[in-house]
């Protein structure tokens, strides 16, 4: 029996034929059950999951919503997107153009700093509040994501708290720029293609059980979750141009998911099956749909009569393209110098800094440090110190190439998908910005990034912590090292939270706090 259960997987399947003759008294073999890796396995924890994601998410929200009215005034890039969202609120959808220079963002994240400003008034807490609502939210989808892909609340909930209490995610969250939107809705379109993954592999595994897979591999039908997660990416792109890589990465990601899944149902020809049966509709929606809802976000600009460059295709007429509509001939161009605009930006700043610089918490963004006649005082000490620094929990992001490394690693040695989803984040969030490296750019780009760093760090973590079936002092020696990382983690966030918030500080507390010279 020992060289029978040591046999090949093609060698099991003929297994029972070879021992149907053997005596009654031999030990028969019993195969796996059927296609057992498509099954989708989750904690059976379903209220206690949620309790858990409650109480990680209020610490997040506790975290982001604290004196989110400080500082006072339009701080950093606040000057710019508070100040358009409030115009659009005013112009009922289009931003002036003030001389300095033209509108060089799509509209959606600032018609969400808009609501804030609608409920709460032209004021910080109004054109704040969005963003501590999103950062909130995304540390809620995060836990449920990481819980579905690694089968473990705790792990769902170790992920929520290392995002809780990312800096940099904190300070995004505390001021009104537009890269914190992109965390929750890229998060939502990644966790709908992984609820669409284990949906197919569901309905492969009953069409495995009955007998009916194909040389192709069966017809999945409807397939709503790819749907959404369709309309989610094509509204991040309405927040900011580089989610349309996540977007690409993540759909690709999404089809070899569906080559998988078909293999491991037993179709000959899972390649085929998936160019002709899952492409096409991969198409229209991570495709098409996602056009169409970033188009959507444009409305306030199409129905108004003095949005930038509205009636650019009235006073440029061409035989050529008359039978596209004005409008999306007028906002073609407008794209166009939108992305001049982007790729020629290469003014200095005292604060810029290279994508390599950005895994190691190089060079952080300060967003306010008053000074001269605005010099904080009543400290009780001769100097005092406000800043809001925007920086990554450095124990955790110190942890980040580790833990790309270790990606590869599942990936090459266990072809792990989990580890495949963090890096080809990786490449969408990261390597994308090694195109133009003349280009100005600063550490904060790394916003929606970060939480799938994060994801890769619970992965590791999940490691570290050893498999359910090991032996009692494995886990206990794992448990008491992820305890001892997260007890880091608290400690470092904890003692950076004066320079996230502005709170006051003494000088000599502040430059305690600036551990290298490139954080000055």
């Amino acid at each position: 029996m020992l060289a029978t259960m040591s046999l090949t997987v093609p060698e099991r399947e003929a297994a029972p034929r070879a021992l149907s003759s053997a005596p009654e008294s031999w030990p028969r073999w019993s195969p796996p059950a059927p296609f057992s890796q498509l099954r989708v396995r989750l904690p059976a924890d379903p209220v206690l999951s949620w309790l858990l994601a409650a109480v990680v998410t209020a610490i997040a929200a506790v975290i982001r919503f604290w004196g989110l009215g400080y500082p006072k005034g339009k701080i950093f890039d606040e000057i710019y997107y508070a100040t358009e969202a409030h115009e659009m609120l005013l112009n009922g959808g289009y931003e002036n153009n003030r001389g300095y220079m033209f509108i060089v963002h799509p509209p959606l994240g600032k018609w969400f700093i808009a609501v804030g400003e609608w409920i709460f008034g032209y004021n910080e807490l109004g054109w704040r509040i969005s963003s501590a609502v999103a950062g909130t939210l995304a540390v809620l989808i995060l836990i449920r994501i990481v819980r579905r892909m690694t089968g473990s609340t705790l792990l769902g909930c170790v992920a929520g708290l290392l995002l809780a209490l990312e800096g940099l995610s904190v300070v995004q969250s505390r001021v009104a720029l537009l890269d914190i939107f992109l965390q929750p809705l890229l998060l939502a379109g990644f966790g709908c293609l992984l609820l669409d993954r284990d949906q197919v592999r569901t309905r492969l595994a009953r069409s495995a059980d009955t007998g009916r897979v194909q040389a192709l591999g069966p017809s999945l039908g409807a397939r709503p979750w790819r749907l959404v997660s369709g309309v989610l990416f094509g509204l991040a792109c309405g927040v900011k141009w580089n989610a349309v890589y996540f977007l690409a990465g993540f759909a690709l990601l999404s089809v070899l998911w569906d080559r998988a899944a078909r293999r491991s149902a037993g179709a000959q020809r899972p390649t085929l099956g998936t160019i002709l049966r899952d492409l096409p509709g991969t198409g229209l929606v991570l495709g098409v749909l996602p056009v169409l809802v970033y188009l959507a976000t444009w409305t306030g600009w199409f129905l108004s009569e003095n949005g930038w460059n509205r009636h650019w295709a009235d006073a440029n007429p061409d035989s050529r393209w008359s039978f596209i509509p004005g409008p999306l001939r007028s906002l073609w161009q407008y794209h166009g110098a939108m992305l001049q605009f982007h790729d020629t930006l290469d003014l200095p700043h005292v604060y810029q800094s290279v994508p390599w610089s950005w895994l190691v918490d190089g060079r952080p963004v300060s967003y306010y440090y008053p000074g001269g006649q605005d010099a904080p005082t009543g400290c009780g000490a001769s100097t005092c110190v406000r800043e809001v620094l925007a920086i990554g929990t450095p124990v955790l992001w110190w942890l980040f190439l580790p833990t790309l490394v270790w990606m590869v690693w599942l990936l090459v040695s266990r072809r792990d998908w989990r580890a495949g989803a963090v890096l080809m984040a990786f490449a969408a969030g990261w390597l994308t910005w090694m195109v133009n490296l003349k280009r100005t750019m600063f550490l904060f780009y790394m916003t929606p990034l970060v939480p799938f760093l994060v994801i890769g760090v619970a992965l590791l973590l999940g490691d570290v912590l050893g498999r359910a079936g090991a032996s009692e002092s494995r886990r206990r020696y794992g448990m008491l090292a992820v305890s001892g990382y997260l007890a880091l983690v608290v400690m470092n966030f904890f003692w950076l939270h004066p320079v996230l918030v502005g709170n006051l500080i003494t000088y000599d507390r502040w430059h305690a706090e600036m551990w290298f010279a490139s954080w000055i």
